[in-house]
């Protein structure tokens, strides 16, 4: 087992800030219910030394393991970032301690990059953080969207 996959299953037995987040303050969805993938980012701020920083930051994740692990890493990081800070970040610097992604993970990272800037309100491509806000959960996002939500399988890794 790679030193990747190890770091991975680590952070997938505890996993931080799943699930979604009542009074957020900005939510940002990225994905497509076509290909199954979809991720969902709120975000909490509050006041620190006169500057606006991310207090709390939880996800929601339609999407592989390493989307779910980077996620994790992700809202950890967040902790305590200006709004200008955390749009900096890139989908490698997301990943944190997972390291680099391999080449077939590579838009596990995009996907939680593009979440993140999606609720900060730097990405215009995606839905608007007011739309987000309306749609409380992936599956209510997919259900109005008219697409069939789906089954999710949970699959446990083994120790």
């Amino acid at each position: 087992m790679s030193d990747f996959e190890k770091k991975v299953r680590e952070t997938l037995a505890n996993p931080q800030n799943q699930g979604e987040m009542e009074d957020a303050d900005s939510v940002g969805t990225v994905g497509s219910p076509d290909c199954g993938d979809m991720l969902r980012m709120w975000l909490k701020f509050t006041e620190k030394d006169g500057k606006k920083v991310i207090d709390k930051a939880s996800f929601q994740s339609f999407g592989c393991q390493t989307a779910i692990a980077v996620a994790s890493m992700a809202t950890e990081m967040l902790k305590g970032k200006t709004a200008e800070e955390a749009e900096r970040l890139n989908a490698e610097e997301l990943s944190g301690d997972l390291g680099a992604l391999p080449p077939m993970k590579i838009h596990c990272g995009q996907l939680v990059e593009g979440a993140l800037k999606n609720a900060l309100g730097s990405d215009d491509r995606q839905q608007s953080n007011t739309e987000s806000a309306q749609t409380s959960t992936l599956t209510k996002s997919m259900s109005e969207q008219n697409k069939p939500a789906g089954t999710i399988k949970i699959i446990k890794l083994d120790e």
